[in-house]
This record gives structure tokens, C-alpha cells and sequence, in this order.
């Protein structure tokens, strides 16, 4: 086997190797610190939707972590990327908070619940029976059906929450429509951030912390992969997946050094 070219450009994922409830882990400020000192090309990823990148650099500001407006890519971001691609200047009946709307106000979408291109999905705190009946109607009309990720839930203090992956599940069994997902897994987020950054998948690696979402899009868009073990997967759990990490490591402390 040819031996791997240096990893030039990095993606992680935020929440649970950044940060985790709102406190920096260890380790994520030198990171941080190490990539702009060797000016190396990298993108900090979420799957979450509900925030613009503005509001992510700020909140993660607050935190201590430093990180560059152009460096934040959401899997808004990416859906939006997607739809610009697929049909410029569409229509769409969104779902969500401002991280969705204002991406897709961006690419010059009309957000409309009459006749839409699309059904967006995205995740939001106040998810209404009216918008999700409203939703189901008009994929049944027509309407072709996205998501921004598929995650099924999602943390906060008090415990899991249900995120855009179990919504979109209702919407599924009302309509018989299976979703489009922009986000983690799929590979099109790694792939639309690698040319955001005008980086290559052979020279590229990503660090997550969920084998589901993180490794599995990592690995699939041909990327070296890390999990680090501070957020949702355990060391106990990656026997379980039928495909590995590169690397396992404890930490993104332990990663630093290989900027």
C-alpha cells in the first residue's frame, strides 16, 4: 500500500471535541492556536442547524476558542450549498431557525408554503404540529423532501432532545417520502467543506467523536479519521462498527501535535 500524503488541511466537528456543554475541552484552544500559527487550511463542522456561523463564532468566542467566520461550516450551510447546486433560484418551505433560513436567503431562495421545490428540514427548539402537517401536505403535492442531517437526538443539560432525524422519521411515515440528507454521514458535507477550502481528501483528516456521523463521512469521502473519546462513542463501542477510525486517540490534546 502507497504510504499517505502529510495531512495538510483538517475538519472537526465541534461539539464533543471542541466543546462540550458550553465548556472548552482541553486541548481545543492550543488546537485552534496551532492551525492559524501554521496557517494550515481547516473548517470547524456541525450538523446542528439552528445557528448562523456569526452566531457559532461567537458563542464559541465566549468560550475562549478563536475561530474565523469563514472557517464555520454548518450542515445549513451545506443543504444550501446543495439546493444551489441542484436547482438555482428555488423555492422552498423550510423548517427551522435562523442558521436554515438565513442560508437559504443567501443562495437567493424564496421561502414560500405555496407550491414549493422543496420541503427543507431542519432542527429547531419548537418544532409545530401546524408546520409539520403543513409539511406532509405539500411533499404529498409534490414537493421533493430534504434534511440537514439525520441525527435522531440531541444533547443538552437536561438529556437527550429529539433532533431532525426523528421529525423527519413522522414526516417519512406520513408520506411514504424518505428524505435527503445534506449532513453527517454523507460524504457531500466533507466534500463541499474540502472545496470550500480547496484541500484534497488524500492530504485531509477529520476529528469527530461520533463513529456514526464523524468517522463514517470522514472515511467515505476518503479522509484520514480521528475519533477522540470526549463526547459520544466510547473506546468500549468502535468493535461494534463495521469500519474503524485511522486513529483513536483521548483527546483533541493528543492531536495538537500532529498540526
Amino acid at each position: 500500500m502507497s504510504e499517505r500524503k502529510p495531512i495538510e488541511s483538517w475538519l472537526t466537528d465541534m461539539d464533543g471535541v471542541l466543546i462540550h456543554e458550553g465548556v472548552p475541552i482541553p486541548g481545543a484552544e492550543e488546537f485552534i492556536k496551532r492551525l492559524k500559527d501554521k496557517d494550515r487550511p481547516f473548517l470547524v463542522l456541525t450538523n446542528n442547524s439552528i445557528y448562523t456561523p456569526r452566531d457559532l463564532q461567537a458563542r464559541l468566542r465566549r468560550m475562549g476558542l478563536d475561530v474565523p467566520l469563514e472557517n464555520i461550516w454548518t450542515s445549513a450551510l451545506a443543504t444550501a450549498q446543495f439546493l444551489d447546486d441542484q436547482r438555482p433560484g428555488g423555492t422552498a418551505y423550510a423548517i427551522g431557525e435562523a442558521g436554515l433560513t438565513t442560508a437559504l436567503h443567501d443562495i437567493g431562495y424564496v421561502l414560500t408554503d405555496h407550491d414549493p421545490d422543496y420541503v427543507v428540514l431542519g432542527e429547531t427548539r419548537t418544532y409545530s404540529f401546524e408546520a409539520m402537517t403543513k409539511a406532509v401536505r405539500l411533499i404529498n403535492a409534490g414537493a421533493r423532501f430534504i434534511a440537514t442531517n439525520p441525527d435522531e437526538t440531541g444533547p443538552s443539560t437536561e438529556g437527550p432532545l429529539p433532533a431532525t432525524g426523528s421529525v423527519a422519521a413522522l414526516i417519512t411515515r406520513a408520506t411514504g417520502k424518505q428524505p435527503y440528507f445534506a449532513g453527517k454521514p454523507n460524504p457531500l458535507m466533507m466534500r463541499t467543506g474540502l472545496n470550500r477550502l480547496g484541500a484534497h481528501s488524500e492530504s485531509s483528516a477529520m476529528i469527530g467523536d461520533r463513529m456514526d456521523t464523524d468517522v463514517l463521512a470522514g472515511m467515505e469521502a476518503g479522509m484520514r479519521t480521528y475519533l477522540v473519546l470526549t463526547g459520544s462513542t466510547g473506546k468500549d463501542q468502535v468493535e461494534n462498527y463495521p469500519f474503524r477510525p485511522s486513529e483513536v486517540v483521548e483527546s483533541i490534546a493528543d492531536i495538537v501535535d500532529l498540526v
